[in-house]
């Protein structure tokens, strides 16, 4: 019968700095299949993921005994990433069972993450997951817990909003813009600044689909280097106002010491454009883009105190679906851990069904032999006859066993059926 029992051991960013999260970091393609299945040959692990990313490293082990499992699951995270773990102790968390599942299930869903509900991180799991099958270090127990976290974190974000409303400054900024525009992969945008404001901005427009992306900055050769492969128009800072005449869509983030966009620059830009709406987005702190352009008809001013009032409702609208979340999970760990002590069963009631279909075959033969020839029609109908007789017999012996198992009787049972029906013969 199947025993294995699931144990995870972990850093996040809610018990490491940075520092310690960085040395721990690696990735399956950091660690070669024959690296990861020698680790997996670990006394006692059958089945074994790695879960890596900026904010966290967790391994998720099947182990076949779980005496001293947390010893066990030290030395294989230090095997894995090379580091001392007996240092790192007070930074590490560990958990069994449905404990290690449901801390699962809250990472895929999103929970866990540094920004509430970003959606990333199930792409993270999903990745851990292919990784690991790839490897062959996953196995019917892994898989059903990496399955069911997937499916997790997709009914987290279908069911509830707890991915809905923006969540970083750049993406409130282009939702602003969407709100006022509409639909932005026909506008023209204008990207100020490509510090890590300005280059996510560029990667969200992008996704986005959207294709008319200029930049400005203060070096154009870093400019090239990091817009390069989306074919942006490139400026200087000193071509804002050119740059801005033909966009509908401009976001500042460069993070100077003094507006770089001011009052008579925007008047100038206007009367060259007139008719058309213009959605300054301004994410630098301080402040790119001097106030007093609101006052500017055409204009929509947008800036990070706005945006940041704008995060704040949203956080607080993602927290109220919580609940609905946890809610999602507690059902889904119930399920999980009745399939996989169902699961435990499952070599038993195969075993039971071969050797009931062996001798079904036998007897078969036998009595054919006996009948002489006899033609189709008939033939098909003994074979029902015989497979009906066994699926009949063994229905209930099968059900019950499946039903003792979530019950946690299986052991007993398993070695009941086992010793009744000779199957260790």
């Amino acid at each position: 019968m199947l025993q294995t029992n699931i144990a995870l051991i972990g850093l996040s960013y809610r018990t490491a700095p940075i520092a310690v999260r960085e040395q721990f970091s690696c990735t399956t393609a950091d660690i070669s299949s024959a690296e990861l299945a020698r680790s997996c040959r670990f006394d006692h692990v059958e089945e074994l993921v790695l879960l890596s990313t900026c904010n966290r490293v967790e391994l998720y082990v099947a182990l076949a005994n779980a005496a001293d499992a947390e010893q066990l699951m030290m030395d294989l995270l230090a095997e894995i990433t090379g580091m001392d773990t007996a240092v790192y102790t007070p930074n590490l968390y560990f958990h069994t069972g449905a404990d290690a599942a449901a801390h699962l299930f809250h990472v895929a869903a999103g929970l866990d993450s540094l920004v509430l509900g970003e959606p990333q991180i199930q792409g993270q799991v999903s990745s851990a997951y292919t990784a690991a099958t790839e490897a062959k270090t996953i196995g019917p127990v892994l898989d059903e817990l990496f399955r069911t976290a997937i499916r997790v974190g997709k009914r987290a974000r279908s069911e509830t909003s707890i991915s809905h409303n923006p969540m970083s400054t750049s993406s409130m900024a282009i939702a602003q813009a969407q709100h006022v525009l509409g639909d932005l992969q026909d506008k023209q945008h204008l990207i100020i600044g490509l510090g890590e404001m300005g280059q996510l901005a560029l990667k969200q427009l992008h996704n986005r689909g959207v294709t008319q992306i200029a930049v400005a900055n203060r070096t154009r050769a870093r400019a090239e280097f990091l817009a390069g492969y989306i074919n942006a128009a490139i400026y200087g800072l000193e071509e804002l106002a050119t740059a801005m005449e033909t966009a509908e869509v401009v976001l500042s983030a460069t993070g100077a010491a003094h507006t770089i966009v001011s009052k008579e620059m925007v008047e100038r830009v206007m009367v060259k454009r007139p008719f058309r709406p213009l959605v300054l987005l301004d994410i630098a702190v301080p402040r790119d883009i001097d106030l007093a352009v609101a006052d500017i008809p055409g204009v929509h001013l947008f800036d990070a105190d706005q945006l940041q009032g704008d995060l704040d409702k949203a956080l607080a609208a993602r927290q109220q679906e919580i609940p609905k979340v946890v809610q999602i999970i507690a059902a889904e760990v119930d399920a999980l851990v009745m399939r996989l002590r169902q699961l435990r069963v499952k070599p038993v009631i195969v075993t039971l069904r071969e050797k009931a279909e062996d001798i079904r075959q036998q007897e078969l033969e036998r009595t054919l032999r006996h009948l002489g020839d006899i033609d189709p029609k008939t033939l098909k109908h003994i074979n029902h006859l015989s497979r009906s007789l066994v699926n009949k017999l063994l229905h209930e012996p099968t059900r019950r066993l499946k039903t003792e198992a979530g019950n946690d009787n299986a052991a007993v049972y398993a070695a009941a059926i086992s010793e009744l029906f000779g199957l260790e013969e």
